[in-house]
């Protein structure tokens, strides 16, 4: 199914990277992203759901410090918190640090700091 198009949408996420590969291989592991070699050459992903793709660019230095934070949805950040240390990367923020949100923040394999943000359960 393709995308969603609509105005307004975010559609795309330009990622700094020092090692394209290992990125690629980070959230690939970790977040199950499609990893796809663009017809430019460039290894391009698309996320877990196919709604937004973005690719790694080298040369630029990667956002170290929250500004502009996006935040990976995911099934449970417990888990995917270990995913990311499994891979190497550093955690944040932990944990709790959002309540009642259920959110953390890592540092990728590049050095930019991301959040993984986890629905709360629905209530009955």
């Amino acid at each position: 199914m393709p995308p969603t198009i609509g105005n307004g949408k975010i559609c795309y996420i330009d990622m700094p990277a020092i090692d394209i590969a290992r990125s690629a291989g980070f959230y690939k592991n970790v977040f199950g992203w499609s990893i796809r070699q663009r017809g430019d050459g460039a290894t391009s992903f698309d996320d877990g759901v196919g709604e937004v793709s973005g690719t790694w660019t080298l040369g630029r230095p990667p956002s170290t410090q929250p500004g502009l934070l996006i935040y990976i949805m995911v099934d449970s950040v417990a888990a995917t918190i270990d995913r990311i240390a499994a891979s190497g990367c550093e955690i944040v923020q932990p944990i709790g640090a959002d309540a009642p949100e259920i959110t953390a923040r890592f540092r990728d394999p590049a050095g930019n700091v991301l959040g993984i943000y986890q629905n709360p359960p629905q209530e009955i």
